[in-house]
């Protein structure tokens, strides 16, 4: 097998909900040295060849339940048979080039490698919103370089360093920017790389999103808190009224930076503050009492997000990657 890198993707629903990432894979210059590894269930894994034909090798696993992103790309490294590791998702589409500069920063010591992020649908403020919080660090234009974390399910890893973790491996890939703080503490090193770069499909319906803001902020600091005492547990909770103004100051500052969209603060204020309101409510809620039900309540927006999106969206996506 000539294969570099195993690029793991979970399909909730079967292959079909991943068939445009995968199409959008076997385009890819590098397609040749990757391994295809997809994680199925709730739907059927028959893989068309055409697909494919263009990966180093395909696996596929079928589950007897639907089971959240942590858990199946944590099978998704343990069946991988190369020594990098790339997480992909059913609404993140890479460019052309994406492999090739993944495996090129790979050749270095770094333990993580990112790629830069676009908006897929940047038609809606609430997209827009859910992008600026969720990858306004690494949206193009961006300077690549050591961060001390980088996108989670959308990363590429040394697969050494993810088995090192063992039977936390799954709660690891749960909340990836834990991991990364750990990855750091330990003297690994992250690396964005704005020769890879992705398209990422985005909530673009306000109540969705709203919920997804809150579990998300909840898992968190569920899982960043999990080993805490509890005096210090309690003290970031007293302080989680702070999160959404610590954070709406770095999204302004990453509007800032050159090349960034003009005028889209403005736009994106009102609906930006009640985000990071929720995303501050479930970090609060996750210090004080843990991650709760939020790791299952989350597992059904992580899936298929074009059910997530308005219907114009849903048409431009057709359009654009059928």
């Amino acid at each position: 097998m000539n294969a570099e890198m195993s690029v793991v993707l979970a399909a909730s629903g079967g292959y079909p909900t991943v068939r445009r990432t995968v199409r959008r894979l076997n385009n890819q210059s590098a397609a040749g040295r990757m391994e295809l590894i997809v994680i199925g269930f709730g739907g059927p894994m028959e893989i068309p060849s055409e697909d494919v034909a263009a990966f180093a090798s395909v696996q596929g696993k079928l589950l007897d339940e639907v089971v959240g992103v942590g858990t199946a790309n944590a099978e998704g490294v343990r069946m991988a048979r190369t020594a990098i590791v790339a997480f992909g998702e059913d609404h993140c589409f890479p460019e052309p080039g994406w492999g090739q500069a993944l495996l090129d920063a790979h050749r270095s010591t770094h333990a993580v490698v990112a790629p830069v992020f676009r908006n897929a649908n940047p038609a809606t403020i609430v997209s827009w919103c859910d992008f600026l919080i969720g990858y306004g660090p690494w949206m193009e234009p961006a300077e690549g370089g050591l961060r001390p974390y980088l996108p989670g399910h959308n990363s590429s890893y040394k697969r050494d360093e993810l088995l090192a973790y063992g039977d936390r491996l799954e709660e690891m890939l749960g909340a990836e920017t834990v991991l990364h703080y750990d990855l750091v503490r330990r003297g690994r090193t992250l690396h964005l790389e704005p020769k890879a770069q992705v398209s990422h499909l985005n909530f673009s319906r306000f109540r969705h999103w709203l919920q997804v803001s809150f579990h998300s902020g909840r898992v968190f600091a569920g899982s960043r808190g999990a080993d805490w005492t509890l005096p210090k547990r309690l003290f970031y909770a007293a302080a989680s009224p702070l999160i959404p103004l610590v954070r709406l100051v770095r999204v302004i500052r990453e509007l800032r930076a050159p090349g960034r969209p003009t005028g889209l603060l403005a736009r994106c204020m009102p609906l930006l503050a009640m985000g990071l309101f929720a995303d501050g409510v479930g970090q609060f809620a996750g210090y004080f009492a843990g991650a709760g039900m939020s790791n299952s309540a989350l597992t059904k927006y992580e899936y298929n997000r074009d059910r997530f999106i308005t219907e114009t969206d849903r048409r431009e996506l057709e359009a654009a990657h059928g």
